[in-house]
Order: structure tokens, then C-alpha cells, then sequence
């Protein structure tokens, strides 16, 4: 694991962000600065299905994607747990 990894958002997920009063995005800004440092994997997340993974921010969840060779984490949305899993 280990540290180096490059953080990506897609459009999506850069909306979300937007969206989010700026307390919330500071904590979530926090939160995926401990994903860079963790591999994308610091304690407390969670594998979904075979690529997707879930890290909890209070009532709020971030979705990403892991590519362990490019060194890579893609964050694909930053939802309120009831519409995080809503296609």
C-alpha cells in the first residue's frame, strides 16, 4: 500500500463536493486526504462488490475506486447515505 497515490474526481463527484455546505467539505477534504495516505485504505473503509470501496464521513459516504498498479484512486461520488447506493 503506502503512500503516492494520485486522487482523481470525476465530474460527478466534483458536483457533489460542490454541493455540500463547507464545514461538511472540509471533513470530507480531510477524508480523502487520509485516502491518498492510506493507499485508499485507511481504517474504517469498506469493500464493495469486486472494485468499489465506501469511506463514511458522518451521514455522508465517498464511493472509489482503487487501481493499486497506476497507484490511482477515483473518486466517483460523495452522496448522503441515503442516495449514495441510487444509481
Amino acid at each position: 500500500m503506502g503512500s503516492g497515490y494520485r486522487v482523481l474526481l470525476t465530474k460527478g463527484a466534483l458536483k457533489d463536493l460542490e454541493k455540500l455546505p463547507l464545514p461538511l467539505r472540509q471533513r470530507v477534504g480531510a477524508a480523502i486526504d487520509r485516502l491518498r495516505g492510506a493507499g485508499g485504505r485507511p481504517p474504517g473503509v469498506k469493500k464493495l462488490g469486486i472494485t468499489g470501496w465506501r469511506l463514511r464521513v458522518g451521514d455522508y459516504r465517498i464511493l472509489y475506486e482503487i487501481e493499486d498498479d497506476k497507484k490511482v484512486i477515483t473518486i466517483y461520488r460523495i452522496r448522503h447515505r441515503r442516495e449514495a447506493y441510487r444509481s
